[in-house]
């Protein structure tokens, strides 16, 4: 298999490697594609308590064999968690699904809280989620305290705007480590990057493949990203197919990417977008760019994300 196994260093010193495994939705077939990606020889997994998938991720690592010091393991805080009381039990559980003593990364996971309780989604009489009352700075600092303990090497965020993390790095101790957020060709939101990596922090890549997901209704009634002329014509240089090409503009732009797939074939194809691409195919990626944002659950959560920020629909 071609990859460069991109490693890249985080504002702690840690290495993060490059390709990371998704393991958002396909509930059920996260323990062997988890399992499947760790042969191909992923070392990044991601995933988060909401996704329900942390058992499986944790079954996946016992039985790969592969070493916990190769590992870098990132699972997130749900809005139901958001108490100051609630981030250790809520870091502890992840762990023990996980099955793992520490974390490489605990990140939160959306700056909204939910009403304070063991239900995820917890909603009112009307079917609307019910708001919690506390403020995500109080729970950064919940998080910086679980940093100390020791378990978890590094924290971060998740789906922040601007203005919510400028409040986050005014009003807190420890700059996060990773921003992760919805990033693609399509989607490439530069001045926020060029922020983000001004304060030191390292920009993880969700749907790194943009509409290639169908829950996007948003992305239904267009061409898929990973179909983009540019991305398909570059690709050909290469020997790569679109989606691969797509990964490794992340990677040049010193982005950690995340692509999620339950299929034995793309994973391992996805693995093989850590590859260089030359510069001017880079800068013409940089030119497609659409200002096409897909995840926007500000509806359903009763938050407005994303207020300052490129692809937000008035």
């Amino acid at each position: 298999m071609s990859t460069l196994n991109t490693k890249l260093k985080l504002n702690t010193g840690a290495d993060i490697p490059a390709v990371g495994f998704g393991t958002w939705q396909d509930k059920e077939a996260q323990e062997d594609a988890v399992l499947e990606a760790l042969k191909a020889g992923y070392r990044h997994i991601d995933t988060a308590r909401i996704y329900g998938t942390e058992p499986a991720v944790g079954k996946a690592i016992r039985d790969s064999g592969v070493s916990r010091k190769d590992l870098f393991i990132t699972t997130k805080l749900w809005n139901n968690s958001f108490h100051p009381g609630d981030v250790e039990p809520a870091i502890d559980a992840s762990m023990k699904d996980l099955g793992l003593d520490y974390l490489d990364l605990y990140l939160m996971h959306w700056p909204s809280s939910f009403a304070r309780g063991s239900d995820l989604t917890p909603k009112d009489s009307n079917g609307k989620i019910q708001r919690g009352d506390t403020d995500y700075v109080e729970t950064y600092k919940a998080m910086e305290k679980v940093l100390k303990s020791g378990k978890t090497k590094a924290i971060g965020i998740s789906n922040f705007s601007r203005a919510e993390l400028e409040r986050l790095l005014k009003e807190t101790s420890v700059v996060p480590a990773v921003h992760q957020l919805e990033l693609h060709p399509w989607l490439q939101q530069k001045d926020f990057v060029e922020f983000n990596k001004s304060k030191g922090i390292h920009i993880t890549q969700y749907s790194p493949f943009g509409n290639q997901n169908e829950i996007y209704d948003s992305g239904k009634q267009m061409g898929k990203l990973i179909e983009d002329s540019t991305l398909v014509e570059i690709g050909k240089k290469y020997g790569k197919n679109g989606a691969q090409v797509g990964l490794a503009w992340g990677i040049a732009h010193g982005h950690s990417v995340i692509p999620k797939s339950k299929t034995p074939a793309r994973i391992r194809a996805n693995l093989e977008g850590d590859f260089k691409l030359q510069l001017a195919d880079v800068q013409k990626i940089d030119s497609i760019d659409k200002k096409l944002r897909f995840n926007d659950p500000s509806k359903n959560f009763g938050w407005d994300f994303y207020t300052d920020l490129d692809g937000k629909k008035i």
